[in-house]
């Protein structure tokens, strides 16, 4: 590995950007792709970038669909899960979550809910979501949930996570919650992106106890990190 690849490695780790390494079989030519661009000898073409976009989600290395003679090498960092709204949902969704590998950070203005005793050993923050969500920056192996069920807190962090490239976007609530809720972002300017929302959230299993909705809550963002493979 030339010098130069490695400090563009070196540099978006530093940055704790995921990034991936891309290597033609043939001769060991090589580029650095991070933050959607590439750099290096390979000449990558929209279509490798949006592939390697979508195995840097699913943090799967190995040689392109797209293009066999290019193998990626992964660096992804561990995949994000926000949740705004210290709930009795969160209670069980965020040890799931972090047992299947997310760094879970929950967010909720109201001390009473966002306690260690509810929530021990999860990263707990008490800003309001959209100061939250401005400094956590949702990113592309981010998932964002709200779960506050108070517009008041769900409304700014979902406009923040629908101005961001996180790869999956939910949202407790019924149809007709949902619908007035979608008003309400639209007319703040979330347009077409309100389409990007997972509501009612998570798979349709049948389960109406906490657990059960954490479970299919959990389930449906996994489904969605791994149907971002082509």
């Amino acid at each position: 590995m030339r010098a130069d690849i490695f400090h563009r490695l070196l540099a978006a780790r530093q940055a704790r950007a995921s990034c991936a390494l891309v290597t033609r079989i043939a001769d060991g030519c090589q580029s650095v792709v991070a933050g959607g661009a590439g750099a290096g000898d390979l000449a990558l073409t929209p279509a490798h970038l949006e592939e390697i976009a979508a195995r840097l989600t699913a943090d799967r290395s190995g040689p392109l669909d797209s293009d066999a003679a290019l193998f990626v090498r992964v660096y992804a960092l561990p995949s994000r899960l926000l949740v705004v709204g210290a709930v009795h949902i969160t209670q069980f969704l965020a040890p799931m979550a972090a047992m299947a590998g997310f760094t879970v950070t929950v967010i909720d203005p109201r001390r009473a809910f966002a306690d260690v005793d509810r929530f021990p050993n999860v990263a707990l923050t008490d800003e309001w979501p959209d100061e939250a969500m401005a400094r956590l920056a949702p990113d592309a192996q981010t998932a964002v949930v709200a779960l506050a069920h108070d517009p008041k807190l769900d409304d700014p962090a979902l406009l923040a996570a629908l101005a961001s490239p996180a790869f999956y976007i939910g949202a407790l609530g019924s149809r007709r919650t949902h619908a007035k809720r979608s008003a309400r972002l639209i007319e703040q300017g979330a347009g077409e992106r309100i389409s990007r929302i997972h509501a009612p959230i998570g798979l349709d299993l049948g389960g109406r106890s906490p657990a059960e909705i954490a479970v299919a809550i959990l389930a449906q963002i996994v489904q969605v990190k791994y149907q971002a493979e082509p």
